[in-house]
């Protein structure tokens, strides 16, 4: 009898483990983004899954359109399984709903207070210990407590070169930010010594990029704060001033413009020597980013100072980088060759060397009201809905996996690589601004959801093996700058929520207001010589946008942003439980 004891038991345990397979390993429910056994999947084999139909898009799992359809058999095992009444896997997740609604339905008063002084803290740490220990350097190297400045005994070192060019960078890099702050005896402090101390007549070689959005940038900004007749931070007007910032800045476009000479596209070389232009030895390629993401700062510059040239080479860049996209799938790459408009990376995605690139797209349109640049805007996003989009049709309802936006071939939508970088945190807010905010809450609450398990964004994770591929974090503020478009933060009474104007952040955090001077040109054209192309109006006006606003039911629209299933969905995506 012992031996009819033991069969039974193995039988059983068979049956077991079979039916815990059949739940966690794709023969039953979707259960996500987990998939411990198939680290080893071919990518080249894997297929862009294109769902016409939307019912059918909700039904199929995300697991299921990466790996492909499986064999014919086991699409009629699904299929057979699907006829029969079931509870929806999103049951797996609903747990303790009031979980999550004890935790983010609210924001206390003291909470925000709190976190105001510690933000307050963080920024004066960093402050007060460079002004203490590295000016006039570029930064405070934290390891030495002492400057640094470019690493001119290896030139080659362009993580360093490429930003820090011998211009007190950290100094000017804050100025505006001490203006939100309200120090303003220390912003006015920090004007005089910028004025007083900085140079741009350097033998530094930098990043065209870097120069524009760091130093360029904040000293537009300082300016336009410093000069606002409105007054929204108070009043910050320093005696004598003689718009030196401005010309600062002016001198600075100036020594940046070589880079767009002798360039066979128009598309500028990424770096260039404030001393003596572009350096022999330069290459010829260059991100989508970093060519592409210049017209917000050359063309505030450019209507400040009423002198086209600024904004007319920065469009310049972005039309060439747009004749270059795929005929196919309306994408761009990720790095392009400036003589031959060749790509030499064909990865299409939304991270490092691309995000910033579509950002302006949209916030230039925003500042400047030009037509065109909506036009590109509303073209680029459609491609990336229909090519890098995967995951459930609503965020907010239905079933299905959690949205997320994959890195591809630009040319045919192929699936390259299986992670995301940190700098792709910066999407929900520019959802936010085109109107989105349901899709960019969810997809926040993805980034939010890596930011709780790591207490950090990676520079890369690994949405495949639920692990990061590059185990740092370098203080990036794109998830900050989400979640600020999305809930504002901790400061209600701040100026910049409560004045008459209305702000926008560029690509490094600067704070520019949208305003009417920036919409007026003083020039007919922006180039004697240009093509004037017609507007082309797209079928809803080059005015519209795709905004979820007004298709969010009423009673959701006061309650918890994500619901708590789909919160713990996330959650569980992302190896937090």
């Amino acid at each position: 009898m012992q031996w009819r004891s033991i069969v039974v038991a193995l039988v059983v345990l068979r049956l077991t483990v079979s039916c815990l397979l059949w739940l966690a390993f794709g023969l039953g429910p979707s259960w996500g983004f987990n998939f411990p056994l198939n680290f080893n999947f071919n990518l080249h084999k894997i297929e862009l899954f294109k769902q016409d139909d939307g019912e059918s898009a909700k039904a199929n799992s995300w697991s299921q359109r990466i790996h492909g359809h499986g064999d014919a058999q086991c699409r009629t095992s699904c299929a057979t399984k699907e006829d029969s009444p079931k509870k929806s896997y999103l049951s797996l997740f609903e747990g303790d709903r009031d979980e999550y609604d004890r935790r983010y339905s609210s924001f206390p008063d003291t909470l925000k207070i709190k976190m105001k002084g510690m933000a307050k803290d963080m920024f004066y740490f960093g402050y007060d210990n460079y002004m203490k220990y590295a000016f006039p350097e570029d930064e405070l190297n934290p390891i030495d407590c002492q400057g640094r400045g470019p690493d001119v005994l290896n030139p080659s070192n362009i993580n360093i070169n490429d930003v820090l060019g011998n211009y007190s960078l950290t100094l000017i890099d804050t100025l505006d930010t001490l203006l939100v702050l309200g120090n303003v005896s220390e912003f006015h402090r920090a004007v005089k010594l910028v004025i007083d101390t900085v140079s741009f007549d350097k033998d530094s070689t930098v990043q065209v990029f870097e120069a524009n959005i760091r130093i360029l940038g904040s000293l537009i900004s300082a300016h336009i704060l410093l000069t606002d007749p409105k007054h929204p931070f108070g009043n910050v007007g320093l005696v004598d001033y003689d718009n030196e910032l401005l010309h600062l800045a002016h001198d600075l476009a100036v020594r940046l413009l070589p880079a767009f000479e002798n360039t066979s596209t128009g598309i500028p070389y990424p770096r260039v020597n404030l001393k003596s232009g572009v350096p022999p030895d330069s290459i010829n390629e260059t991100c989508t980013a970093g060519a592409g993401s210049l017209l917000v700062e050359f063309g505030i510059l450019s209507r400040l100072i009423g002198d086209s040239t600024f904004e007319w080479v920065a469009r310049r860049a972005v039309r060439a980088l747009w004749k270059l996209r795929s005929n196919e799938t309306g994408l761009l790459g990720n790095v392009v060759n400036i003589q031959t408009g060749q790509w030499v990376s064909k990865q299409s995605g939304l991270g490092a060397g691309m995000d910033s690139f579509y950002e302006y797209l949209l916030k230039s349109y925003i500042l400047f009201g030009e037509k065109e640049d909506y036009r590109m805007f509303q073209a680029s996003y459609e491609s990336i809905q229909n090519h890098l989009r995967r995951g459930r049709e609503s965020c907010n309802e239905g079933e299905g996996d959690p949205p997320l936006y994959v890195n591809v071939n630009m040319f045919n939508g192929q699936i390259m690589n299986t992670w995301i970088d940190s700098l792709q945190a910066f999407f929900p807010g520019l959802l936010v601004l085109n109107g989105d905010v349901e899709e960019a809450i969810c997809l926040h609450a993805f980034y939010y959801a890596i930011w709780k398990r790591f207490g950090a964004l990676p520079e890369r994770y690994n949405w495949q093996l639920q692990a990061p591929d590059v185990l740092f974090y370098p203080l990036r503020p794109e998830l900050v700058e989400s979640t600020y478009l999305l809930y504002q933060l901790f400061d209600d009474d701040n100026p910049l929520h409560k004045s008459e104007n209305k702000y926008i952040f560029t690509t490094e955090g600067h704070v520019v207001p949208i305003d009417k001077r920036f919409r007026e040109k003083q020039w007919n054209d922006l180039s004697p010589c240009e093509k004037v192309v017609p507007d082309q109006e797209t079928s809803n006006g080059p005015f519209s946008n795709n905004s979820n606003c007004d298709r969010i039911p009423e009673e959701r629209r006061y309650s918890l942003p994500l619901k708590s299933v789909y919160m713990r969905q996330i959650d569980h995506m992302v190896g937090l439980f």
